[in-house]
Formats: structure tokens, C-alpha cells, sequence
């Protein structure tokens, strides 16, 4: 037991999608604001979907390796 501690555990790589981070909507000149919106929504859609795989990545590791603290 003492052995497999001290070894440590090589956890994968994150995901580089993961760590990417989403820009605003650009906004244009004598865009209509509704626009604007929707593109923000949009971004922040592929925002939230990116947690939502950051945290089964997490959840992933912790039921193969177990929560360690």
C-alpha cells in the first residue's frame, strides 16, 4: 500500500478543448441588438457545454483513481 502511494498515479491529459476559453459576440456596427443576442446565447450554449465536459472528465478520473485529499 505504502509502495503504490509513494508511486503516484499518472492521470491523462486534459482535454485541450477543455481549457479553451469562449470569446463574446462580436458586435457590428448597425447590427440589430436581437442579433447580437442570439450570438451571445450561442456562446454562452458552447460555454456551459464545455463545464458540463470539464465535470465528467472530473468525475471520470475521481471514480477511477478515488477521491484522494
Amino acid at each position: 500500500m505504502k509502495g503504490q502511494t509513494a508511486a503516484g498515479i499518472t492521470l491523462p491529459p486534459l482535454p485541450d478543448d477543455l481549457r479553451r476559453q469562449e470569446a463574446h459576440a462580436p458586435v457590428l456596427e448597425g447590427e440589430p441588438v436581437i442579433a447580437v443576442l442570439a450570438r451571445e446565447r450561442q456562446a454562452l450554449d458552447r460555454a456551459n457545454a464545455r463545464q458540463g465536459r470539464s465535470v465528467q472528465f472530473y468525475d471520470d478520473l475521481t471514480s477511477r483513481y478515488g477521491a484522494r485529499r
